[in-house]
């Protein structure tokens, strides 16, 4: 019976080796070994005879090197910033780690709700003025969530969202398969049916060539002007002018923004100092069980590609 393949840990995932290697030593086969890169120069010699590489990152160069890879399995759920097209042309499969950010994420976007109906940011305001003065609070129960993107990610906010007692309307690719969570899911091209209902309006879908800029002015300006925008996808999906104009003209109440473009966010950003936005420098997945997590799900698809089955969240 052949080995068991080995797993290559690039350099770009290295400073997780103390957390990954103990997790996968109780996963994968006696017989498979675990090759560490700590740098780049390590990488693209290791890649030019692996079988399967774990990574936050891939190159050009290193899909380049590479003459026996057969899998690379990103720990992170969004691949935009990979060489997609490149492992195609060389048939190298390529699965994502969608699904390990959900509990963490959806959790991040409560928060922001909270804080915005609860009007946590005047409370804050107050209590660094040194004042004390009631004001009026809000429940999330009133409110409607919309949710662009129900995936993994957003099915979980809107299971949050319900418990809560909120009304949840959101996109989807494919309608049909969204959770009992949400009320009315569109198809992706009815988005202004969403834009239209939601009092918060979180962002949750990868960024593509279909998604860049998905939110301009004319989106923004669809929304109530009481409405608060929450951005857990990527900073390119809003236009940061029309975001920065909208808040400015007071044609939103407020914006939670974990990711920001460029990031990190300009230190003369406009948004960094408006009243009403909270930003968070894309940590909404940080979670202390993130690689207990992202090695489980890697640890299903080894098994899987050993046994020659399908692989979970392939992307190529």
């Amino acid at each position: 019976m052949p080995a068991a393949p080995d797993v290559l840990l690039l350099h770009q995932a290295a400073h997780g080796e103390a957390k990954i290697r103990p997790l996968l030593e109780d996963e994968l086969p006696d017989d498979a070994e675990l090759v560490v890169a700590e740098d780049e120069a390590d990488s693209l010699e290791a890649i030019a005879d692996a079988e399967i590489a774990l990574t936050f990152a891939l190159t050009e160069d290193q899909v380049a090197a590479a003459e026996d890879l057969e899998w690379v399995q990103a720990m992170n759920a969004g691949v935009d910033d990979y060489p997609t097209d490149a492992l195609a042309e060389r048939g190298v499969a390529l699965t994502n780690s969608a699904g390990i950010h959900r509990e963490q994420i959806g959790q991040h976007v409560l928060g922001y709700m909270l804080y915005f109906e609860r009007r946590f940011d005047e409370g804050i305001r107050q209590q660094r003025a040194g004042e004390w003065d009631h004001y009026d609070a809000g429940e999330l129960g009133d409110e409607t969530l919309g949710i662009v993107g129900v995936g993994a990610i957003g099915g979980r906010v809107a299971e949050l969202g319900q418990l809560f007692g909120m009304d949840v309307v959101g996109t989807k690719r494919d309608p049909s398969t969204a959770p009992e969570a949400v009320d009315e899911c569109y198809p992706s091209e009815r988005l202004d049916a969403v834009l239209d209902q939601a009092d918060y309006l979180v962002l949750a879908c990868p960024l593509t060539d279909e998604t860049e800029g998905l939110i301009g002015g004319e989106e923004l300006a669809r929304l109530d002007e009481g409405a608060v925008l929450i951005n857990i996808a990527r900073g390119p999906v809003v236009d940061q002018s029309a975001l920065i104009d909208a808040l400015d003209d007071g044609d939103l109440r407020g914006a939670g923004l974990d990711v920001s473009d460029p990031e990190p966010m300009p230190e003369d950003s406009p948004l960094r100092s408006m009243e009403h936005v909270i930003t968070t420098p894309h940590i909404a997945g940080s979670t202390p069980h993130y690689f207990d997590r992202a090695i489980e799900l890697f640890a299903e698809n080894y098994r899987a590609y050993v046994e020659g089955e399908e692989l979970e969240n392939r992307i190529v």
